[in-house]
């Protein structure tokens, strides 16, 4: 399926329609869980899946009592599987290639699976209990295909995975570039201990944040700043110099950003502390909600 190139025109021309609809900054965040600080679409599907899924549990084991809950879940699944279609869709329309690929099929399946439940539901509303049955229990096969290339996308490949979560920041300051190699309204990338990171100056304040967009990995060094935020030149997430918050989607991720300091004529960076009473750096300060992983032995 990563391989079937005879999927991308079709894929290409849907996710463009896509991207039109979902262009505007609001709908964009919304759709994204950019105020959630992790992607909106995986927490929705476990209500069409969890409401489908019992409402097959009691088709098979209820009994007649049962069947007014299981109607009732059938029609919650379906109120419940649009936006989480429209989130599934937002994110889809960011991919490419192998993952554009799965994902189209993915949303093939799901679709099959709402519109084998909408027919369940019209055929319980009718009185056809054991056609309802039959249809929902179809409906929950194409549902599991759809959840297992879901999780494929997710798990395997990474799809909309923090592509930061695993730098291992400088909680020390690290010298990273000579003060005279950046200049006013300049931004430039350089190594801080391993980690890549954009530095911008303004005046006398200095900012600096991960180098990697957390959407997808972008290079925002190659992106272009202006009103003080970068915007990653992928898919267009744009994020605060001041605190790595993200002003626009697609990303729900805001980026590790760093206190910055000039130290014997160098810039210095360090991961800015989780607590804002936490000791302050000199240039531009600015606060951080995170720590770089640490391994344990088992030794």
């Amino acid at each position: 399926m990563e391989e079937a190139e005879a999927l991308d025109g079709y894929a290409k021309a849907v996710a463009k329609v896509v991207q039109r609809a979902v262009r505007p900054r609001m709908i964009r965040n919304m759709l994204s869980g950019a105020k959630m600080g992790h992607p909106l679409h995986p927490p929705l599907t476990d209500v069409p899946i969890g409401a489908w899924s019992m409402s097959a549990l009691l088709d098979l084991v209820g009994g007649r009592e049962s069947e007014p809950a299981a109607d009732l879940l059938v029609k919650a699944g379906l109120v419940t599987a649009l936006p989480t279609a429209l989130t599934g869709l937002n994110d889809w329309s960011d991919t490419l290639g192998a993952d554009r690929r799965v994902g189209l099929v993915h949303a093939w399946a799901n679709g099959a699976a709402l519109t084998l439940y909408a027919a369940s539901a019209v055929a319980r509303h009718r009185g056809n209990r054991g056609s309802g049955k039959a249809l929902g229990f179809a409906g929950l096969g194409m549902m599991a295909i759809g959840g297992y290339l879901g999780g494929h996308l997710s798990f395997a490949n990474g799809v909309n995975v923090n592509r930061t979560a695993w730098d291992q920041e400088p909680t020390e300051w690290t010298p990273v570039l000579a003060d005279g190699d950046l200049a006013d309204g300049e931004h430039r990338t350089a190594d801080a201990a391993g980690v890549e990171v954009l530095l911008y100056r303004k005046g006398a304040a200095i900012y600096a944040m991960s180098a990697t967009c957390t959407h997808l990995g972008g290079p925002l060094g190659e992106g272009s700043v202006e009103n003080d935020c970068v915007t990653c030149p992928w898919h267009g997430s744009v994020f605060r110099f001041a605190d790595g918050g993200i002003e626009r989607g697609p990303a729900s991720s805001p980026q590790p950003h760093f206190e910055t300091r000039v130290h014997n004529g160098r810039i210095e960076v360090r991961l800015a502390p989780a607590d804002p009473s936490d000791e302050e750096g000199e240039g531009g300060i600015h606060q951080g909600d995170r720590r770089p992983l640490t391994r344990t032995s088992t030794s």
